[in-house]
C-alpha cells in the first residue's frame, strides 16, 4: 500500500474503497491492503451464493471444527440458546440502562452495556470464580475488544492464555458433570461438540471465539445506531422512527463486517481480472448497500426507507448464501431491544463523533459522547420504542 493510500484509508476507510470502486475500469478492483474486491452488486451476490466459492468449511471457525456439518450444528446451537434466553437479556437490559449515566463515552459505554447484558448468557454466574474473573478482565483488557496499542495487545495475549487455561478446566468439569439444560453458550457448545471430535482445549478456544463474535458486532452496531439516529434527529423531539428501522438502516449505512472474503478455488477470470488458486476475492456489504441505482439516496441515512416499497437494494449485513450468519435474526432482535431500551422515555443527543469509520476487526464508530436525558412521564409513542 502506498503512503498516500494508507493515509486516505486511515482517514476514511469506507470512502477510500468507494473511491477505488468508482475509478475501477473492471468489475473487481485491488484493495489497498491486498486482495481484490467485487465492484458490482450482481457479481457480489453470485460470489456469496455460488457453490463454487462456498464449499468446504467456513473460514470463520478457522480449523477448530472438523467438518462443515459440525460448524453448522454449532451455529444453530448457539443461536437457539440465545433465542430462548431473550427474556433474560431483556431483564438485564432494563437494569443496565437504568444504571447508565446521563453522560457516557461511546462506543466504550456501549461495549460495557452489551457485555453486561450478555455476560451471564455467555458464562453463567455459577461458573468457577477464576474463570468468571478472567472473563471480566478479558473484556476490559483487549481480549474481547481489540486493543489499539501494541503494548496492550501484548498484555492481552498473556491474559488470553490464562483465560483459555481456565476455560479448558471448566470444559473438563462440565463434561464430567453435564447440565440437564444449557445454562450458557458454553453449555450449548458442549451439547453440539462430541468429546471425540473436539478436545477440551479446542472447545475453550471455540467458546472464546464465539464470545467475541457475539459481543463485538452487537456493541458496534448499537453504537452506530445511537450515533446515526442522534445525528439525524438532533432536536428535542422523540425519534420519528421505530427502533427496528433505525437498526436496519444503521446496518445498511455502516455494516460492521465491511468485507466478506472468498478464496478462489482454481484459475479463473472474474470481472476482467485473472485469478490464481488461493487468491482472496472479497465482496463489500458497505459497497453493496451504497450502490447507486439500487437504493434511493444511498449515501443518506434514512430509516424511513424501511417503510417504503422499492427502497431496498442488496442487503447483506450478516452475509448471504451458505455462509450467512446463523444468528442473524437473533442479533437483529438483540440490537432492536437494546436501542428500544435506550430511547424509551429518554432524549438522546451526542457531541463529538462523525460518520467516518475506524476499521479494526470490523467497522466501528469513532468516539463520541452520548447525553441521555430521561423524559419523565414519556408519551405512549416513546414507551412503544419508536
Amino acid at each position: 500500500m502506498r503512503i498516500g493510500e494508507k493515509r486516505r484509508f486511515r482517514r476514511d476507510p469506507l470512502k477510500c474503497i468507494d473511491t477505488l470502486r468508482h475509478h475501477s475500469e473492471t468489475e473487481v478492483f485491488r484493495l489497498p491492503h491486498g486482495g481484490y474486491c467485487v465492484r458490482n452488486a450482481d457479481l457480489a451476490q453470485t460470489l456469496l451464493r455460488s457453490p463454487e466459492y462456498n464449499t468446504g468449511k467456513s473460514g470463520f471457525f478457522n480449523e477448530l471444527l472438523p467438518t462443515r456439518h459440525a460448524q453448522v450444528e454449532v451455529g444453530r446451537a448457539v443461536r437457539n440458546f440465545l433465542r430462548a434466553a431473550l427474556p433474560r437479556y431483556r431483564a438485564e437490559l432494563t437494569r443496565a440502562v437504568t444504571a447508565l449515566p446521563e453522560v457516557s463515552r461511546w462506543p466504550a459505554a456501549g461495549d460495557t452495556l452489551v457485555h453486561r447484558c450478555l455476560a451471564d448468557l455467555l458464562l453463567h454466574p455459577e461458573s468457577p470464580a477464576r474463570t468468571g474473573g478472567l472473563t471480566d478482565r478479558a473484556m476490559r483488557g483487549g481480549v474481547v475488544f481489540h486493543a489499539p496499542r501494541a503494548w496492550r495487545r501484548a498484555r492481552a495475549e498473556f491474559l488470553r492464555a490464562k483465560l483459555l487455561t481456565a476455560l479448558t478446566e471448566d470444559v473438563r468439569q462440565r463434561r464430567e458433570h453435564p447440565a440437564d439444560e444449557p445454562r450458557d453458550v458454553l453449555d450449548a457448545l458442549l451439547a453440539a461438540c462430541p468429546p471425540i471430535e473436539v478436545t477440551d482445549r479446542t472447545l475453550a478456544e471455540l467458546h472464546l471465539m464465539m464470545y467475541r463474535a457475539i459481543v463485538v458486532p452487537i456493541s458496534a452496531s448499537l453504537a452506530w445506531s445511537v450515533l446515526l439516529g442522534c445525528l439525524h434527529q438532533p432536536s428535542a423531539a422523540p425519534w420519528p422512527w421505530p427502533a427496528d428501522h433505525v437498526v436496519r438502516e444503521a446496518l445498511r449505512y455502516r455494516p460492521v463486517p465491511w468485507l466478506l472474503g472468498r478464496v478462489v478455488p482454481h484459475a479463473v477470470e472474474i470481472g476482467g481480472v485473472a485469478f490464481r488458486p488461493g487468491d482472496l476475492l472479497s465482496v463489500s456489504p458497505y459497497l453493496m448497500h451504497h450502490e447507486p441505482g439500487r437504493w434511493t439516496a444511498p449515501d443518506e441515512f434514512r430509516p424511513e426507507r424501511w417503510e417504503e416499497p422499492g427502497e431496498h437494494g442488496s442487503y447483506v449485513p450478516f452475509g448471504a448464501g451458505p455462509y450467512i450468519c446463523a444468528g442473524a435474526a437473533v442479533a437483529q432482535t438483540l440490537l432492536t431491544e437494546s436501542l428500544t431500551a435506550l430511547t424509551r422515555d429518554a432524549r438522546l443527543t451526542v457531541s463529538g463523533g462523525d460518520t467516518r469509520a475506524v476499521i479494526s476487526e470490523g467497522n466501528v464508530p469513532r468516539p463520541f459522547v452520548l447525553h441521555r436525558t430521561p423524559r419523565h412521564g414519556g408519551t405512549e409513542h416513546d414507551r412503544e420504542g419508536r
